[in-house]
């Protein structure tokens, strides 16, 4: 007889309990995401302000990065861009040097639950070339951070992220620390716009 298949439950404030390792569409809510994305902090919580630069403010600053690389983006890009970081809201937002040394251990578990995220909005996998856009975006947004709130210089952040690119200031003035509430709330309300395009 086979033993059974490790698990590793969270209970969310939902009263889901979504196992980390075989996460199931239907244990995942949009209200369980955006109130942990609004509670993760970005750069480990080293960021200037009075409050943390939160990953759903990450997520909506790659989103706005992506509707200016790609104009017109379709309901199903917008939210791709909006999700793209979503399994941070159970299992936190690691740096890049440690999730290089964890290797697939973290990325399987980021894999799983992007693919039933995914599955929970009813949105196909991106094809390659949206997936390297929403990438660009992605770092394109944490240059931005980087430079306006984790202290890095322009050579640093183009080191590490790429160079500069121009942004419209509505697109800049998204790398503000907002209160958790705030943060929490526009991202809901982000997903649900897009949701019911």
């Amino acid at each position: 007889m086979s033993a059974a298949p490790p698990r590793a439950w969270q209970r969310m404030l939902s009263g889901r309990r979504l196992d980390l390792l075989d996460p199931s569409p239907l244990d995942i809510e949009l209200a369980d995401i955006a109130h942990g994305l609004a509670r993760v902090a970005r750069w480990n919580g080293q960021t200037a302000g009075e409050h943390v630069f939160s990953v759903a403010q990450h997520s909506l600053l790659v989103e706005a990065v992506g509707r200016h690389l790609r104009p017109g983006c379709t309901r199903g890009e917008g939210l791709e861009l909006l999700i793209h970081d979503a399994p941070e809201y159970v299992i936190g937002d690691i740096i890049s040097p440690l999730k290089g040394a964890i290797g697939d251990a973290y990325r399987g578990v980021e894999r799983r639950l992007l693919a039933a995220i995914r599955r929970r909005f009813g949105l196909p996998a991106p094809d390659p070339a949206f997936a390297r856009l929403v990438k660009r975006a992605d770092r394109i947004a944490a240059h931005v951070e980087a430079v306006r709130l984790a202290g890095f210089s322009e050579s640093e952040a183009a080191r590490y992220f790429g160079r500069a690119e121009p942004l419209p200031e509505a697109v800049l003035a998204l790398a503000e620390p907002w209160p958790t509430a705030a943060a929490q709330a526009r991202y809901l309300d982000r997903f649900t716009t897009l949701a019911a395009a």
